[in-house]
């Protein structure tokens, strides 16, 4: 039992250091980017592309993108809604980021989803997830 307790830790630390060394905070910083600037654009493609995979399903014969275009619609259609997707990329290269194993979160001044700006290491990217 003592020896699956050492090896569990040790998977822990494994991970939680693969995510801070791999997938380094400029790499957080870039997939962050990636969803603003996407959501700016109206490209729900290139949005998808950094979802964490059950995410980026076809839901009730919708595909990602087409969902995320709709979001993003919504999202610019609003007063502020660009201003805000604005103040989100501006703040991307400063904010702050911290780690929790595997994930990372993000401190925008607007959640990215979900009501977080939260992310998982996986497939040697990080993916934003709620």
């Amino acid at each position: 039992m003592l020896a699956g307790a050492g090896l569990l830790t040790m998977l822990v630390f494994s991970a939680s250091a693969s995510a801070d060394a791999v997938g380094s905070t400029a790499m957080l910083r870039a997939a962050a980017t990636t969803v603003i600037t996407a959501e700016l654009a109206r490209d729900g493609a290139t949005a998808c592309s950094k979802l964490y995979a059950p995410l980026a399903a076809t839901v009730d014969g919708r595909t990602c993108a087409q969902r995320w275009d709709a979001r993003s619609a919504r999202l610019l259609s609003k007063p502020d809604g660009a201003a805000r997707l604005r103040a989100d990329l501006r703040a991307v290269a400063t904010a702050a980021v911290t780690y929790d194993g595997l994930y990372a979160t993000i401190a925008l001044p607007h959640a990215l989803l979900g009501g977080k700006s939260r992310f998982y290491w996986t497939a040697e990217c990080w993916m934003l997830m709620n």
